[in-house]
């Protein structure tokens, strides 16, 4: 691959380069393309949610932005697996939505919200490389679709419950395995390779080929990037080595309670308590290990938190 033809990753413009707006056309691109609406950023809001209690979680994403139709787009994305993923994407939709409307407001105010989730990881049984999902109202008897009646502006204005509800997009990066023809397909190529076809006409790619190259930043950022790919492969490799012993693991204490149980439910039942149990362990341990890893390294608290998933709590306790 020549010079020219080396682009950054995703993960790291969108942290440190697609916040400036002259490189807004990259990200509307994407999303775009991604949401079939065309998109246009008006500004790039605060990431990181305030704790309302101390008992409250943060809420951190990867980039967060107000569209021209007073909408919030989430973009969050996951190198390494996570536990309660679903979980934790749909707190943050959830925060997005009370933090941007105030005591007082009629809930008219409420935004819609779209969440991204670009992720790197197996996630869970699928076909597909891109999964959607948003609220929808079915008659139980007739199949129709619910109709709802708002008022704005003092008039009556009928709308879907799609307008107003979230919508989660999840990219499972690592299942594309096609042959790029649409916009989209170009998108998720790039995403999982890095390469941006010369003659592409992608909405974004065109901006990306001119602003993401490799070779276009400092000495300094080359490294700070280069040490961020690095982390990452450190990453992937314990999670990996982790996975391996958790199955074996899970196999020796499956095998271990089938037969104390000597039947053959108890045996398929242990083994197959025993793999999850011993995978989940192994894999927690594992990121555990390379967090404390990174941090003798010198990692900064946030880049620990950013590369293995792990809370503020996790990593101030190791």
């Amino acid at each position: 691959m020549e010079l020219q033809d080396k682009y950054i990753r995703f993960d790291w413009a969108v942290k440190r380069l697609l916040r400036h707006k002259a490189n807004f056309g990259v990200l509307e691109g994407f999303l775009t393309v991604l949401i079939g609406d065309e998109i246009h950023i008006v500004e790039i809001l605060e990431s990181e949610g305030n704790q309302q209690t101390e008992d409250d979680k943060f809420n951190r994403v990867d980039i967060k932005a107000l569209n021209s139709k007073n909408e919030i787009v989430i973009i969050e994305i996951q190198n390494t697996r996570e536990l309660y993923y679903l979980e934790r994407i749909l707190y943050g939709v959830a925060k997005a939505i009370t933090e941007h409307i105030s005591l007082g407001e009629t809930y008219y105010k409420v935004k819609k919200i779209y969440s991204i989730s670009i992720l790197y990881f197996d996630i869970g049984h699928g076909t597909d490389y891109l999964y959607h999902g948003q609220n929808i109202f079915k008659g139980v008897h007739t199949g129709d679709f619910l109709q709802v009646s708002t008022r704005e502006k003092d008039a009556i204005v009928p709308r879907m419950p799609s307008e107003i509800y979230p919508e989660y997009f999840l990219i499972r990066v690592n299942e594309f395995n096609k042959v790029a023809v649409t916009p989209l397909e170009e998108w998720i190529e790039y995403l999982k390779t890095g390469i941006i076809r010369p003659d592409t006409t992608a909405p974004g790619l065109g901006e990306a080929r001119e602003k993401l190259k490799y070779y276009s930043m400092t000495p300094q950022e080359r490294h700070a990037y280069d040490e961020h790919l690095s982390a990452l492969m450190i990453q992937n490799d314990v999670l990996d080595s982790a996975k391996l012993e958790g199955k074996i693991e899970g196999r020796l204490e499956g095998r271990a309670e089938g037969r104390a149980e000597g039947r053959a439910e108890g045996r398929e039942e242990g083994r197959a308590e025993g793999r999850a149990e011993g995978r989940e362990e192994g894999i927690k341990e594992g990121v555990l290990r390379n967090a404390r890893r990174m941090k003798e390294k010198g990692f900064s608290t946030e880049d620990i938190m950013e590369i293995t998933g792990l809370t503020f709590e996790e990593v101030s306790q190791l």
